[in-house]
């Protein structure tokens, strides 16, 4: 099967981790970001998997990974989820393609846990502080307020805050399965989780080691990204001048949702 799946299960340092992968060839992780899933890659899998054993996994805390309340799910502890995904699949020096919070889980297995990768990508990444938008930064410091609210308005809540990141409009297709996990009765409250578990000092750590990334790096950019707009994408680029930056034209902050043609013709050829 080259679609997108998760046929597979590992038990980790967070709880169940809820897996898949598709193709041949040469290792490719991909790692998504808060408040998506590994289904966010779905547009782009087929064609990665034409030319590279593709893995991903929904971490944990999010899509049909598990969901619970003692979790901690906060990136520290998602660095050494990624760490040891990478020893469950047994790669040693994988390509590596991560999106927004999946930036730094992945920098932090990079730099602190010692992953090895072969080349690495880089879209649309939570790296520097200050993260994300100012209703994200709300809704860390308010995050008791909103879990009581009924159902509906909770809905209307997550379908609002994810069509907030895009600059574009997705099929109802993308929108649908984007938002589900969030609506059932373990994915609501994981879902105010993460804003209260989100704390900066977890890319403070490794902002200053940066330019130590040790494989050739592209980094991705949407142009008009609502939540980390393209000069935190150029000023993530001045701390890693060794690597390769592109600007994907017309594109908020889920390119490989909203342009999927151009992120994959920029990522098959820089990992070719």
């Amino acid at each position: 099967m080259d679609r997108w799946n998760l046929e597979e299960t590992y038990e980790t340092v967070a709880g169940s981790v809820a897996a898949g992968f598709a193709g041949q060839g040469p290792d490719l992780v991909l790692a998504h970001g808060w408040p998506w899933s590994s289904f966010s890659w779905h547009r782009v899998i087929p064609k990665l998997a034409k030319s590279f054993t593709v893995h991903w996994y929904d971490m944990p805390g999010y899509g049909r990974s598990e969901k619970s309340s003692h979790q901690r799910t906060s990136l520290d502890v998602q660095g050494e989820v990624f760490t040891e995904m990478m020893a469950h699949w047994g790669l040693s020096k994988p390509r590596v393609v991560a999106h927004d919070f999946g930036g730094a889980t992945t920098l932090r297995a990079h730099l602190l846990h010692e992953c090895e990768f072969e080349k690495y990508v880089l879209i649309n990444v939570v790296a520097m502080r200050p993260w994300g938008s100012e209703f994200f930064d709300h809704m860390g410091q308010h995050v008791e307020a909103f879990q009581g609210l009924p159902q509906h308005i909770h809905k209307a809540l997550v379908t609002a805050y994810i069509q907030g990141a895009l600059a574009n409009d997705i099929p109802e297709g993308d929108l649908g399965p984007l938002v589900a996990p969030w609506l059932t009765k373990d994915g609501r409250p994981s879902f105010y989780r993460q804003f209260a578990q989100a704390d900066e000092k977890y890319t403070a750590e490794i902002e200053s080691h940066f330019g130590e990334v040790r494989c050739p790096v592209k980094i991705i950019w949407g142009e008009d990204d609502p939540w980390i707009p393209l000069e935190r994408g150029r000023a993530l680029h001045r701390l890693m001048p060794e690597a390769e930056f592109t600007m994907i034209s017309g594109a908020g902050h889920m390119p490989q949702l909203e342009k999927a043609a151009a992120v994959l013709q920029e990522v098959l050829d820089f990992l070719r």
